[in-house]
């Protein structure tokens, strides 16, 4: 509850926020923003608000102002505040504005509070928002700036939180085209560690997350603080150690993406989470967070099994292949045919095309229609693939309008294509119409929507046209899913996974580098939205060559796929194949609302997860062998999360792989074991020898 303040340093106004993990309060001291003065575990009810403010007041010494300035929820540079402002704008005559905002009112409900302030000088208005929810632990906050009169806006912060002091390092997201979600650990030191995202979408190169774990914590157990700004236009974030040792966390837009001056901005939300049990208890806020508050799904019916032919046929459309690969993949237990690139315009290869979303009347002469047939006669949904954002220079509505291109005529191609400015609304018309034409003619009840190239520019507007157009095309079309792909993992965030269904984690087909990417993006992600295929026998992008049982099984961690020519297989990749089909299906429904749970393996070459029922009463185990262990036999492999009094039957559910070379009598080759929950996460379990780039799979059930 708030309280009231006199102008004075020992009385303050008080908020606190609470879900059953974490609570979160806000103090300020003579009317100006307050700042974070306690987040972390839950505090007694009774806990005096404005004793935890004093108690937050650090020192002050020689070489120091007479007072600390407030590391507040957008820090002043007009109050001498030393570190990175929060909110960086100008007048609309291009002057420099320096805020300094006091308490206007607030709005303290259930499990939300907004609090407004003013900076009457300069006719500014600062909204801060927070909302918890008891179910997830996430609590989503984000900040609007209005103005009397339009003003340019360079930075605007969503509400800036502190670092816990008790960490040593940050951990961020960075990658590459076939190699997204890559983990960088970074100490913390005076100074700033400053990640700015220019591409104009998410991109593969900073995810716009963070995770600060406490000397200690891993996977399972310790103290972390975790962070995702859920916006899809290019992000930045500041980590920033001050001279006095207190650290603040600011995420936003990347700056200067406004390019026109306004009386109202606003931030994304920012969704940030406090774990008392490790890594994992970040991990499964967000995945909870976006699977039950975020996502809105097409329709009710379990995830199918997918199936695309791009890797099988790129280009190359022939209708009589096309049925007879289709007919393949029911076989072997798709139940979804996507329609890669490839089938509208002109297009041969990447070079024309894009935007003529026209059906190529030389390889469909008779129109989608008998594809389509054909795949439902199966009994499987129909797919087909749109870039709506991009436009070749060799394409009709190029030809027609190049003003619809965004950027300069000379800009430096990306896959030989420009973006369409989005930001234009007889652009959004002209593709809406386009794609509706196609929608409405034919059963379609999935896209694939890419983008392939990155922006010339950042734009802010780009990304809301962009938003728009989904938002339209949802709402005319409600039981077609919407996959986000951007050259594989390029558009992944809260922000698109509002409007759409499934992500395309990476173009990497490649089982080794999946298991690796997949276990970072849990982080973040759900499996019900990670969309995962078995490639090729020999991996397109990598030109490793992968057994098939590896190769599905890592599949099978996620929404499961196929995306190979099914006529390269041998009756034993097939049969295997149908085998973990059959064995995912019989497990979605509640694999598909599990929590992903990372494990502590003392092996480095092991990459283990833990599926954990929303029930408690089962789970699976994914460990996967990713390289030659230094010592000869398996280290056991701790689980977490169990009962520690319950007692669990575990069984080797693909113990027909163990190989030859695995020669000793262990108890899980032969049958189950029951083992009780403290075993099971103290000691751990012994798992057979076995080959690199290869999976064991445990299921476990509660008796």
């Amino acid at each position: 509850m708030p309280k009231d303040s006199a102008q004075d340093n020992t009385t303050y106004r008080t908020w606190r926020l609470d879900d059953p993990r974490q609570t979160l309060v806000l103090a300020s001291r003579r009317d100006r923003l307050p700042e974070v003065v306690y987040w972390g575990a839950v505090l007694p009810a009774d806990e005096d608000l404005s004793a935890i403010a004093a108690a937050h007041v650090i020192d002050v010494t020689g070489g120091m102002l007479d007072e600390n300035p407030d590391l507040s929820i957008s820090p002043e540079a007009t109050r001498t505040f030393p570190g990175q402002p929060g909110l960086i704008l100008r007048s609309h005559d291009g002057t420099p504005l320096l805020p300094k905002f006091c308490f206007e009112s607030a709005k303290d409900e259930a499990g939300t509070l907004e609090l407004r302030f003013t900076d009457a000088g300069n006719g500014l208005h600062l909204i801060a928002s927070y909302a918890t929810d008891p179910h997830t632990r996430v609590i989503t906050t984000a900040a609007v700036l209005e103005s009397d009169t339009p003003v340019h806006l360079h930075w605007l912060a969503a509400p800036v939180l502190p670092a816990p002091q008790f960490s040593d390092e940050m951990i961020d997201v960075s990658g590459r085209w076939c190699g997204e979600f890559q983990l960088n650990r970074t100490a913390w030191s005076p100074g700033m560690r400053y990640r700015e995202n220019r591409t104009g979408r998410t991109g593969h190169e900073h995810f716009p997350g963070l995770i600060v774990p406490c000397r200690g914590a891993t996977n399972t157990q310790g103290e972390a603080y975790a962070f995702h700004y859920g916006w899809s236009g290019g992000h930045k974030m500041i980590a920033e150690e001050l001279p006095d040792g207190r650290r603040q966390i600011q995420f936003g837009h990347a700056s200067r993406m406004e390019w026109h001056p306004s009386t109202r901005f606003a931030t994304a939300p920012l969704y940030i989470t406090y774990s008392s049990d490790g890594l994992n208890g970040c991990a499964v806020a967000f995945q909870r967070h976006l699977r039950d508050r975020i996502l809105t799904p097409a329709n009710d019916a379990p995830r199918p099994v997918h199936y695309n032919c791009w890797e099988a046929v790129y280009f190359d459309h022939k209708l009589p292949v096309l049925k007879d690969i289709a007919t393949r993949a029911a076989d072997l237990g798709a139940e979804r045919f996507v329609l890669d690139d490839g089938w509208f315009g002109r297009r041969d290869d990447d070079t024309t095309s894009l935007s003529d979303w026209e059906v190529d009347p030389r390889k469909y002469p008779d129109g989608l229609g008998p594809l389509i047939e054909h795949v439902r006669g199966l009994g499987m949904g129909f797919g087909i693939w749109f870039e709506p954002e991009m436009i070749n220079p060799d394409s009709d509505i190029h030809r027609a309008h190049p003003d619809w291109a965004l950027g300069s005529e000379d800009q430096i191609l990306g896959r030989q294509q420009k973006a369409l400015n989005m930001a234009l609304p007889e652009v959004r018309d002209f593709i809406y119409d386009r794609m509706a034409a196609i929608l409405s003619e034919h059963a379609i009840d999935y896209i694939k929507w890419d983008h392939n190239r990155v922006l010339p520019m950042p734009d802010a507007n780009q990304t809301r046209g962009s938003y728009a157009l989904i938002d339209r095309l949802r709402a005319a079309f409600p039981h077609v899913e919407i996959e986000s792909c951007a050259s594989g993992g390029g558009r992944i965030d809260f922000g698109i996974l509002k409007r759409t269904q499934r992500v395309w984690l990476s173009d990497s087909n490649d089982a080794l580098e999946r298991l690796k990417m997949q276990r970072n993006a849990a982080l973040f992600l759900p499996m019900t939205v990670t969309g995962s295929h078995v490639g090729p026998r020999v991996c397109h992008t990598s030109g490793r060559t992968l057994d098939i049982s590896f190769r599905a099984w890592v599949a099978a961690q996620r929404h499961m796929g196929f995306e190979m020519d099914p006529r390269e297989l041998t009756e034993h990749e097939a049969t295997v194949l149908r085998e973990v089909t059959r064995w995912w299906k019989a497990n979605r429904d509640w694999l598909l609302t599990a929590d992903i749970l990372g494990l502590d393996s003392t092996d480095p070459a092991i990459i283990a997860e833990q599926h954990m029922a929303d029930d408690k009463q089962r789970f699976v185990v994914f460990a996967g062998k990713a390289t030659t262990s230094a010592q000869i036999a398996p280290r056991p492999l701790r689980l977490t999360r169990l009962d520690p009094e319950a007692h669990y039957e575990v069984t080797l559910a693909n113990k027909d792989a163990v190989p030859a070379l695995s020669r000793g009598p262990l108890i899980l080759k032969d049958g189950p074991v029951v083992l009780s929950g403290t075993y099971l996460m103290s000691h751990g379990v012994t798992l057979p020898w076995s080959f690199p780039e290869s999976m064991w799979v445990l299921e476990g059930k509660r008796l």
